[in-house]
């Protein structure tokens, strides 16, 4: 049972340690040398189905590239940076990189030609893959801007197939012996990629991560988390950015623990490749979930259900906060009326929800920003169990995670083994173990910075420990909103809390020297066409609606009803006394949020100055 008194420091002790020679690619080998015809990958065959990898032939073709790449002069410790959509030809180099001795660089697709400019410069790449020939133009644009060598950098394709044996072509005169050596010259604390943070600040810093941190962040992980990655036939499919160190984190475990991985990067083909390839579990960003939640509400009214899946939902919710509150020992979990109220829904509501993930998704891992507490609840009462969990860049993702049997919603679980969390005396998170990084790249002071005098990583969010050691976190220290009266803010959790609805696509507290807590209201084009049509409206755009005075007025007062519940919950200063509905679509592509979805504060409220500005004087 949890006491009321908070704990400052909690750690997990280590499940294992892996010895100073290992790197990344021994468990790869080894998977290979015990399991041959274990199947690690899928890919689609065209049809609708899709085509199986052993570790056998994955290995063959990373022992070819990885030839292909020393042939073309690839040497221990040099980068080769990689800029493409998540697919199976990203894991294929990925592995080739490292048996080459190298050290991979990942860019996201989406980057404008400026951030690629200062990777390239900044890394020291020695070539440059990428996955689409659309992207080619961008880097040798970046490549330019860059200046000097860079101008002259080798771009190769890795789309297809083809492209990978064009690359494996290069191979001539490199033996199994210059390979092998080659493969196993990096050890445990060496860097074995350079991955750049998003960057919602300033420019994005190399973030020095090891094989240490990789292999042995995956080795404790794996036992840890095994009720989650399943066992025997266990699958997923990723289509989160291989460039974000969360998703690459979790296709390396997979491949340690011989999960079998497919990819996409279509999210117009999501919900098919779900349905054909049927994945055991899942890893996602918040924003999935919200979407998924709230297509399904919308769809649900429009077909005149409406009012059914409001009473399931609200059973689901109640029915997964019983279970938890009978597993924390505070109650005795769910009564016999709400069993069977949720025994009643589950076939006629609950599974068919379940059905269009596939079917078979026994978790959800969520990570990369912070989730809804009530969506979570909704997911788990009716069958997906959501695992939040937490880490940055610099702790190469997962570094606290709930987990089956030791799950509290609300908060991002325990420490991974091996790791401690500490919570300093302004509140502020601070980590310690082997998955943090070395350093950030060419920047001693601000790695000597990033650390205290213990060692321990400053995350620059905050956040508090229970009795139990689940942490829970409740902002960024940047993101402090200190108003005119002194009161300070911490925006996050009023933000999810407004987003919650199926309005809603996001939310900016705004507040810094002002009178009083105002947010702007970033609402969902496709929600709002769905609610204007259902309540009679007609089919409108979202800029349609707002533009009718009638329509605008409605939607203000639906969005209304999610402030009012999210003030509910503080105080009276604290709450949101004025909002505003911003007709504009925050997106990676507008500059307004990273590849991970999180929100680029700074650049929000410098681009919607005026109507911040609107909320005070209007």
């Amino acid at each position: 049972m949890t006491t009321a008194q908070p704990i400052h420091e909690t750690t997990t002790e280590p499940i294992t340690r892996i010895g100073d020679h290992i790197n990344v690619t021994h468990g790869v080998v080894a998977l290979g040398e015990a399991e041959p015809g274990h199947p690690v990958y899928a890919v689609s065959n065209g049809a609708g189905g899709w085509l199986d990898i052993t570790i056998s032939s994955f290995l063959e073709q990373v022992r070819k590239v990885a030839k292909g790449l020393i042939g073309l002069g690839v040497k221990p410790g040099d980068k080769v940076a990689v800029m493409s959509a998540t697919s199976y030809s990203w894991a294929v180099v990925d592995q080739a990189i490292w048996f080459a001795g190298g050290i991979s660089v990942p860019i996201y697709e989406t980057s404008s030609t400026h951030q690629v400019a200062h990777l390239l410069a900044n890394s020291d790449a020695q070539l440059v893959l990428i996955g689409d020939e659309g992207l080619r133009s961008t880097v040798q644009g970046g490549a330019n801007m860059a200046g000097g060598k860079k101008s002259g950098l080798e771009i190769y394709s890795i789309a297809s197939t083809a492209d990978l044996d064009e690359i494996a072509a290069n191979s001539t005169n490199v033996t199994n012996s210059q390979l092998e050596t080659a493969r196993t010259t990096a050890r445990a604390d060496d860097v074995a990629t350079l991955v750049y943070t998003s960057g919602t600040t300033g420019k994005a810093k190399g973030v020095e991560i090891t094989h240490r941190n990789l292999v042995e962040g995956a080795a404790n992980i794996v036992p840890f988390a095994s009720d989650i990655l399943g066992e025997g036939e266990s699958r997923t499919l990723l289509f989160l950015p291989l460039a974000h160190v969360l998703a690459r984190a979790v296709q390396l475990i997979c491949l340690h623990r011989g999960i079998q991985v497919a990819h996409t990067a279509d999210t117009s083909t999501l919900l098919d490749d779900l349905g054909t390839f049927r994945p055991t579990w899942l890893l996602v960003v918040p924003r999935v979930l919200e979407k998924v939640y709230h297509s399904a509400a919308a769809k649900a009214a429009e077909d005149g259900k409406g009012a059914i899946f409001e009473e399931a939902r609200k059973t689901a919710v109640a029915y997964s906060q019983a279970l938890q509150s009978g597993a924390d020992g505070t109650a005795s979990g769910p009564s016999l009326g709400l069993r069977a109220k949720h025994a009643l829904f589950s076939p006629l509501v609950y599974s068919k929800l379940r059905a269009k993930l596939g079917g078979e998704v026994t978790h959800v891992v969520s990570g990369a920003s912070p989730l809804n507490s009530e969506i979570a609840h909704f997911f788990a009462g009716i069958g997906l169990p959501v695992q939040e969990g937490y880490g940055l860049t610099e702790s190469t993702a997962p570094i606290t995670l709930n987990i089956p049997g030791a799950t509290r919603v609300g908060t991002v679980g325990l420490p991974v083994p091996g790791n401690t969390v500490k919570i300093a005396e302004d509140g502020e998170i601070l980590l310690k173990g082997p998955v943090i990084f070395r350093g950030y790249y060419k920047q001693p002071g601000e790695t000597a910075e990033a650390f205290d005098d213990e060692g321990f990583f400053y995350t620059g969010d905050l956040g508090s420990l229970d009795a139990d050691g689940f942490l829970s976190v409740t902002g960024r220290k940047k993101d402090l909103i200190v108003t005119a009266g002194g009161k300070n803010i911490y925006p996050t959790p009023l933000e999810e809390a407004v987003r919650s609805d199926r309005l809603v696509a996001q939310t900016v507290i705004v507040g810094e020297g002002r009178p009083f807590v105002g947010a702007l209201v970033f609402p969902d084009p496709e929600a709002v066409h769905a609610w204007a049509e259902h309540h009679g409206y007609g089919e409108l755009t979202l800029r349609e609606a707002l533009a009718d005075g009638v329509v605008s007025e409605a939607l203000h007062a639906e969005i209304q009803q999610a402030v009012d519940q999210a003030n509910a919950h503080v105080s009276r200063a604290e709450s949101i006394r004025s909002f505003r509905i911003v007709d504009a679509e925050l997106s990676e592509d507008s500059g307004h949020l990273t590849p991970s979805m999180k929100l680029i504060r700074a650049k929000v409220l410098e681009d919607f100055a005026d109507v911040v500005e609107d909320v005070y004087t209007a």
